[in-house]
């Protein structure tokens, strides 16, 4: 019965990293440097970890669907606009895609970048037309705004995964005022550099800001994503969300989350220090980065090399060869805790 599967799920589909408890037991370590999905070391606030706690005694009950208190705590946190929520950013993106893309609509993305806004506009019958970036890993707006001639959607992701460059806010603003399509600027690890883009949401009504909690919130687990919207696309976008997507303890933790400021300091505190670090101490070449991660350049190597050979000295990182338009010899490193962060530099240094 396999001819009944859709042919875009018959290639490759999303690329993990290694489970660290593979590694660590084929290499025989107690304990591996978690260094390949740009997470944060430092374990959820412990107003998040209340929150859920109370949350789950109520775990009969289906969750609020509009998710209300939560984008109350959103707006308390970032303002008054228009939020709306869903299982990660991954589930965002996938609604925004179902309310706007009809079967051989196209969407533009800017590559290298996330894979998934690709894969999910294939799940979901788009004709998905990547952008090359330049050379440097910066958008050139006219490229993207001429190839967005037709399209429903398109995709920038800033700071950008894997590269971690940011797009200047006028860049943004160019693409903005050139196209006639959504503009999906995922934010994911924009809370680790000096660049804000919710201004933009008062001026154009074609601009979507789509955040996580899973990074600088320590929540990756409980699986929580949510976006700036213009207000005449909630409702639109509330209409076609899968019912109760979000569970009630995610959407209670990250409530409590939103209410500790000084988690999210500390967090960036220690990205920045560690960052700066990584960026001037490893013998290879290392991309200027606004996020939580770094990627560097490991030729003559393979990427997938490095990644094996940093598995023996006990340390995971990300390999880059999955992501579109990208060489091979490209590496991603997230920054760790104190300890996982020196045993890389220990062991990229004895490379």
């Amino acid at each position: 019965m396999q001819h009944l599967i859709r042919p875009c799920f018959c290639r490759e589909g999303y690329s993990y990293a290694k489970r660290a408890e593979d590694v660590a037991r084929e290499h025989g370590f107690d304990r591996i440097a978690r260094l390949a999905s740009n997470e944060n070391p430092r374990p959820p606030s412990p107003l998040a970890i209340e929150a859920a706690g109370a949350a789950l005694l109520e775990g009969n009950r289906y969750p609020d669907e509009r998710t209300a208190d939560l984008c109350t705590a959103l707006c308390r946190y970032h303002g008054d606009y228009h939020f709306v929520t869903g299982a990660g950013m991954d589930g965002v993106i996938e609604t925004v895609i179902r309310t706007v893309v009809e079967p051989g609509g196209r969407i533009v993305v800017a590559t290298p970048t996330f894979s998934f806004y690709g894969i999910a506009g294939a799940a979901h019958g788009a004709a998905v037309g990547n952008v090359p970036r330049r050379e440097d890993f910066s958008v050139n707006p006219e490229t993207f705004i001429d190839a967005c001639s037709g399209a429903r959607l398109a995709f920038l992701c800033s700071p950008n995964n894997p590269t971690g460059n940011a797009t200047p806010t006028e860049a943004v603003r160019e693409i903005l005022e050139g196209i006639d399509c959504l503009l999906f600027l995922d934010n994911a690890y924009v809370d680790f550099s000096a660049i804000d883009y919710r201004p933009l949401m008062r001026e154009y009504d074609n601009l979507i800001l789509g955040r996580t909690m899973s990074k600088i919130f320590s929540l990756a687990g409980l699986r929580v994503g949510y976006a700036f919207v213009p207000g005449w696309f909630a409702p639109y976008y509330q209409r076609a969300a899968t019912p109760f997507a979000l569970n009630a303890v995610s959407a209670a933790a990250a409530a409590g989350a939103l209410r500790d400021r000084e988690h999210v300091t500390a967090t960036c505190d220690h990205v920045r220090r560690w960052r700066e670090r990584f960026l001037t101490e490893t013998p290879f070449a290392a991309c200027p980065s606004d996020a939580n991660f770094v990627m560097l350049d490991v030729a003559p190597h393979t990427g997938d090399e490095v990644v094996d050979l940093l598995a023996t000295r006990g340390v995971l990182v990300r390999s880059c060869t999955s992501f579109p338009d990208l060489g091979n010899h490209y590496i991603r490193v997230s920054i760790g805790d104190d300890w996982e962060n020196i045993r890389f530099l220990e062991a990229i240094t004895a490379l």
